[in-house]
């Protein structure tokens, strides 16, 4: 175990402040952008409106639609740290039932940008829209590009457990020792985590929520303690948490004050350690095996925690934790 640390209060500003912990601004991330210097932020984790129509957004024709996320992607790129990462998650553009994919629409704003693509990230839920003339969407994508060849990965804070954890080499040089990684495997480019439905412990008023869990990976992976990470379609403030909860910087940019207001409210929760979020090792429900259920965690973003390296590693309990100052 690590040297126990203190987060300080939480610092949250309306505008951009580079002394702050946590920027939320209201209005058109493209004004925010403006005043973020280059080579800022270490990670750009977002899912921008799919023009549907929703009420958070103005419906455009396509081409409109691709040329402003590329004056989004232009700019998030120049304050983008050379080790840095871009993480853009998007789902269909449906137009009289028929279907575009917006990450093979968009490959190309990022490509020109000279931005290279480590993944294709295929995140499945279980539940959603039930279509009756096509099979229902039970999955979207997250394009993760880096700026260049030398960016940050941290493997063996995302590792997930093996399935046959005890597995070992039967012939050979290792044969007796073990064959997996003993810190857990490799999570794949396929991530089976639920979405924000009704009954999700998370649920607020947005109707594209982000899960915290599936955030908490990307933001744990791709930067270290104290770098900043910008989601520049906030909503509801979903990446600020994930970002807070692990000791980074956030900074976000969102057009509906509703919105604004609940992600300044589950902060405050955080502050006060009454947030409820999913945790990350928990299971897909299974009604099979009911005993594998993990419940809600309470975040707290201002107590003693130790330092936690990677994501099932249980924290030391420490009797004197909740009395040092």
């Amino acid at each position: 175990m690590e040297a126990i640390h203190k987060t300080r209060s939480i610092k949250v500003t309306s505008q951009f402040d580079h002394t702050a912990d946590c920027v939320l601004f209201e209005g058109d991330c493209l004004d925010l952008l403006t005043k973020i210097p280059d080579k800022f932020v270490k990670l750009v984790v977002t899912s921008p409106p799919y023009n549907l129509g929703k009420p958070y957004e103005t419906r455009l024709d396509l081409d409109e639609y691709i040329s402003h996320q590329r004056r989004v992607i232009k700019e998030c790129v120049r304050i983008l740290d050379d080790s840095g990462s871009i993480c853009w998650q998007v789902g269909n553009y449906v137009d009289n039932s028929e279907i575009v994919p917006l990450d093979i629409v968009l490959f190309p704003c990022f490509a020109s940008l000279g931005l290279h693509l480590r993944n294709r990230i295929v995140w499945h839920f279980g539940h959603g829209l039930h279509a009756s003339k096509r099979f229902s969407g039970r999955y979207e994508v997250i394009l993760w590009f880096t700026k260049t060849d030398e960016y940050t990965f941290n493997l063996d804070a995302v590792r997930v457990p093996q399935k046959y954890p005890l597995k070992k080499y039967f012939k050979g040089a290792k044969r007796g020792q073990l064959s997996g990684n003993p810190l857990g495997k490799n999570p794949s480019d396929v991530w089976n985590i639920p979405n924000v439905k009704a009954n999700h412990v998370e649920k607020t008023i947005h109707p594209c929520q982000f899960p915290v869990e599936l955030i908490e990976r990307l933001v744990l992976s791709m930067t270290e303690e104290g770098e900043w990470v910008l989601d520049p379609f906030m909503g509801v403030g979903t990446v600020a948490i994930a970002a807070l909860i692990h000791q980074r910087k956030a900074i976000g940019a969102e057009i509906m004050p509703e919105y604004v207001e609940v992600a300044r409210e589950r902060i405050r929760q955080a502050e006060e350690g009454t947030l409820r979020i999913r945790p990350m090792e928990r299971p897909v429900f299974d009604p099979s095996k009911p005993e594998m259920n993990v419940p809600p965690q309470a975040v707290q973003l201002t107590r003693l925690i130790p330092r936690q390296k990677t994501l099932f590693e249980p924290p030391e309990r420490d009797s004197n934790t909740e009395n040092v100052e």
